[in-house]
């Protein structure tokens, strides 16, 4: 892992099928999303974010991360390049919904619990 770059791009419709095995791979039942942003190493894929667009902020719907690179700072990349999404959007917030497995993982990433929402704001 060490000296190897993540390399991450936006989800392209022709990723479907990497991305659908890749959630059968990690047991994740969600479904190949129509935005997001997809994080390879050395041409596998080992991370998808799953993002809605809204009025006012970027919301995200889901983070996996390859079972055998997680706590490898993958995910903390991958939310870092949310965040300049966001600002490249002009979306003052990035909000997850549901991080009932995850509230740990987006306290230590600069996310603050709002109700049951956790909000990032972007400058």
């Amino acid at each position: 892992m060490r000296g190897l770059r993540l390399f991450v791009r936006p989800i392209v419709a022709s990723d479907s099928d990497a991305v659908s095995a890749f959630f059968e791979k990690h047991g994740s039942a969600a479904v190949s999303p129509a935005c997001g942003l997809l994080g390879k190493l050395l041409g596998d894929v080992v991370a998808v974010v799953a993002l809605e667009l809204t009025s006012d902020s970027l919301h995200v719907e889901n983070v996996v991360v390859a079972t055998e690179y997680r706590k490898k700072w993958i995910g903390r990349v991958m939310m870092r390049e949310v965040e300049q999404l966001a600002a490249k959007m002009d979306r003052h917030r990035v909000v997850v919904d549901d991080a009932r497995d995850a509230q740990e993982f987006f306290r230590r990433v600069g996310f603050e619990s709002e109700g049951e929402k956790w909000v990032r704001l972007v400058s």
